[in-house]
Formats: C-alpha cells, sequence, structure tokens
C-alpha cells in the first residue's frame, strides 16, 4: 500500500472520529434564561392572561419542570451559579464587577462545549463582571456588561430598537453562520422582564416594545391578597423598610401603578416569546430544528407586591422559584408533553447543558444532570431539600439570609450582617409549605413547633458546609 493511500485512510479515519464527536449526531443546544421571570409568568404554568404562546408550545412538545428553583435570587451571584454549575458558596461571587478567575472560568459549561469542538455564542447580559474574558472561549460574543437600556434612545419617547428584539436579531445572525455539520451552543440572557433600574420614569419601570402596548389593555389583573398591609406588617421593622418595599412604593403602591406595572412586565415576557418563536422558525429554515435541543429558564423569581415587596433576594417561593423547559425533538414521543415534580435547581444548567453535549461533568460542579428526568427516567433518591444563600446586601438595604428548601418545610435565617457574626440569625421564618403555600404563617416562634425548627436548623447548618 502506497504511503499517499495510506495518509488517505487515516485522514478518513481520523475524520469519522471528529465526525462522532463534533459532527450531528451531537446535537445543537441553545440556552435561553430571562432575568426576573417568576415561575407563574407563563402560560403552561398556570397562568391565564399572560401571553406565550411560543414558550407554552415548547413545553407542550418538551418536559416542563413544574419545581424549578433557584439557589440565591441574585442577577450576578446566579448567573455564576449557572456558568459554573456551582453554589455561591464555593465560586464567592458576591459583587457585580468581579470577572471569574482563570481556572473558574475553564471550568463553566461555556468553556467545556469550546474544548468539545462546539461553535460557542453568547448574547445578552453576561452579568459576572466583563463578558471580554470569555472571549477565548467564545466564537460569537454579543454579551453586555451591567444592566443595559431597553431603548438605546429617549426612554419616554421608546426611541430605536428595544433591547430584546435586538437580541432576538443577534440570535438569527449566529443561526444563520452555523453550519451543519458543525455542533453549536447558543446562550441568549434577556434583559426582560427585568426592570430598567436607571430609570427615574416611576410610570413606565418596565419599559415594554411598542409592538405589544395594546396587549392586556382590555383586562384587570388580580392582585395578590397577601399584597394587604396585615402580611407587610408581620414582618420586623428592619424587612418591613428594606429596598423590597423602597421599591415597591416605585411601581406598586396604588391600583392603577400595580395594573401599569405587572401589564408591562407582562409585556416584557412576551416580548421574549416572540424571540423564541424567531429562534424556532429560523432552526426550521436552516434545517436544524430536529437537531438542537432547547432550554428556557430564569435567573430568579420576582415579587409582584406580595408582602407589600417588590424586587427578589429573600428566600419566599415568588423570589426563589422559576420556569424550566427543555424541549428535545430527539424525544420519544411518549414522553412529549409531560410536566415533573422534581426539585430542579439553577446549579442543574450546566452539568445538564454538557450531558446534551455528551461532555463529562467537572467534579468541582455540584449541580446534577436533568437529562435522564427529561428522558422519561425516574430517579432513584432525587434530591428533597436544597441550601439558599443570599450575602449580598447592598449596604444594609438588602437583606442576608440563609435557608433550607425541601418538599414540605421552608426555613429562612435573616443574618447579621459582618464577618465577625457569620451565620448569626437576626430573624427566622419557618413555614409549612404544604398547609401554607403562600408563606403567610411564620410558626418559628411557636412552642409546638420546636422539634420542627431544631430540625431544620440543623439542616441549615449541615448544608452550609455541604455547599462549600
Amino acid at each position: 500500500m502506497s504511503s499517499l493511500k495510506s495518509l488517505k485512510i487515516l485522514l478518513l479515519m481520523v475524520f469519522a472520529i471528529c465526525s462522532m464527536l463534533y459532527g450531528a449526531d451531537r446535537p445543537n443546544i441553545i440556552y435561553l434564561m430571562a432575568d426576573d421571570q417568576r415561575a407563574d409568568a407563563l402560560g403552561c404554568m398556570g397562568n391565564s392572561i399572560i401571553h406565550t404562546p411560543n414558550i407554552d408550545a415548547m413545553a407542550s412538545q418538551g418536559v416542563l419542570f413544574k419545581n424549578g428553583f433557584v439557589t440565591t435570587a441574585i442577577c450576578m451571584t446566579n448567573r455564576a451559579c449557572v456558568f459554573t454549575g456551582q453554589y455561591a458558596a464555593r465560586h464567592g461571587i458576591w459583587q457585580f464587577n468581579r470577572d471569574f478567575s482563570k481556572e473558574q472560568l475553564s471550568n463553566t459549561y461555556l468553556a467545556k462545549l469550546k474544548e468539545a469542538g462546539y461553535r460557542t455564542g453568547f448574547i445578552g447580559k453576561w452579568g459576572v463582571g466583563h463578558p471580554k474574558q470569555a472571549n477565548k472561549i467564545l466564537d460569537y460574543n454579543k454579551g453586555f456588561p451591567g444592566q443595559s437600556r431597553y431603548f438605546e434612545g429617549d426612554v419616554k419617547e421608546k426611541k430605536g430598537q428595544h433591547l430584546t428584539s435586538k437580541l432576538g436579531d443577534q440570535a438569527i445572525s449566529f443561526l444563520k453562520s452555523c453550519k451543519a455539520d458543525t455542533p453549536f451552543h447558543l446562550s441568549v440572557s434577556f434583559k426582560a422582564p427585568h426592570v430598567q433600574d436607571s430609570s427615574d420614569i416611576y410610570s413606565d419601570q418596565f419599559p415594554s416594545d411598542p409592538e405589544f402596548e395594546n396587549l392586556y389593555s382590555g383586562v384587570t389583573i388580580p392582585m395578590p391578597h397577601t399584597a394587604a398591609a396585615e402580611y407587610h406588617d408581620r414582618f420586623p421593622e428592619f424587612i418591613q423598610n428594606s429596598m423590597n418595599r423602597d421599591r415597591w412604593a416605585i411601581r406598586f403602591r396604588s391600583p392603577g401603578q400595580f395594573q401599569r406595572s405587572v401589564k408591562d412586565y407582562f409585556r416584557l415576557v412576551t416580548g421574549i416569546d416572540s424571540v423564541v418563536g424567531r429562534i424556532r422558525e429560523q432552526l426550521e429554515k436552516q434545517n436544524l430544528a430536529d437537531n438542537t435541543v432547547i432550554i428556557y429558564t430564569s435567573d430568579h423569581g420576582f415579587f409582584l407586591g406580595e408582602y407589600g415587596f417588590a424586587g427578589k433576594w429573600t428566600p419566599h417561593e415568588v423570589s426563589i422559584r422559576v420556569p424550566l423547559v427543555i424541549y428535545d425533538p430527539r424525544l420519544e414521543k411518549s414522553q412529549r408533553g409531560k410536566s415533573r415534580e422534581e426539585m430542579t435547581l439553577s446549579i442543574d444548567m450546566a452539568p445538564t447543558i454538557l450531558a446534551y453535549a455528551g461532555i463529562q461533568v467537572p467534579n468541582i460542579m455540584q449541580g446534577v444532570n436533568l437529562k435522564p428526568i427529561a428522558d422519561g427516567e425516574d430517579p432513584a433518591n432525587w434530591r428533597s431539600s436544597f441550601f439558599y444563600e443570599h450575602w449580598f446586601n447592598a449596604n444594609g438595604l438588602i437583606m442576608p439570609t440563609e435557608g433550607v428548601r425541601d418538599l414540605r418545610w421552608k426555613y429562612g435565617r435573616y443574618l447579621v450582617i459582618g464577618e465577625e457574626a457569620e451565620g448569626t440569625a437576626r430573624y427566622e421564618e419557618l413555614f409549612d409549605l404544604k398547609a401554607d403555600p403562600e408563606e403567610t404563617v411564620n410558626l418559628a416562634g411557636r412552642p409546638e413547633y420546636k422539634t420542627q425548627l431544631d430540625r431544620v436548623r440543623k439542616a441549615w447548618a449541615n448544608w452550609r458546609e455541604t455547599a462549600r
């Protein structure tokens, strides 16, 4: 056999191996993450008012996880949790301007996908320092630092293209540059439905796209009954006067403000849904739809007036619950449209993405691969509790908290600020979620629940060490 012929055979073998490892047999993966979208802000999650037909369609064709949670309800820290698959107690990122270390960045799902031969793209709110740190692991980097703005021009007049629409255009641009023989991953991190924090226009805290300005105009959105003053007044004074209350005054103080703010919040979510529809349509045009997994979720929840609050940060359900839809077009028809009750976490996103790509999950990741559940398996010994942590205090305006949430009980521990008082409780909450799902009756101070309180305190102390 000639050396030339031998070389050709060798090259063909190498090409076959590369095709097997990196080619069309490996699915494309798109990860879509909203900002501040609470779990019930989707039609498929039982909201009969909000208009989200494209995400709802993915849920009906894929798998809906009804008990999605975050391990911390603040954007930069939980985004670090998502990228690394780690609790914040391990990755330690609590500042808005802090980049990943080189080692941390090398163990993100984006870096691992790049190493494995995926074409990688990131669009939108990076959230962990500056997105330029990821230039070497991204083939397409349209991430922005900070919060950005919904309109480049005058916000009052809504001048220029809406940011959500712009991110949609960038997603389409990335997809058009993809090739069928190279697997790709695209993460799109929306700003919506986050408020425009820098805006001083109290009547327009959620600047939505004019395309949807008439949507929900004929609807009256019910105010949560826990918005009544009696529920706010049950908190100690330092929680009553926190940033949650300050933000409530801007957005939800009056019935008119509540209707305006929530409708615009819903409009922002509908704007995301429109982009989801555009992405799926483009995948069809390029014959990529049958081999592209799409994951949709949010970075944390959001108060829409409950307890007289706005924002997030605390361990209450509306703050920490998020939507989660996994759509895999390769899934057996018998498994499509299923809802799963297993407790999932934001730290599960990285190992799940890597698992779909066939990449070994690094041992340093603490999350769990959700693919077997999405495929219809019933996992043995699935998690029955998780640790919640939130140490960003905004100069005392946000209360640092930790806690444990299990299948029935919620324990929240409001902490004294200061390293010397690490872990010291300033206030405790204990809720029986089975009897009181809206968390209105704090049982922590009742003698008859002392045994239960002692149990969850011990669980908190154990989790605090485990999470590190």
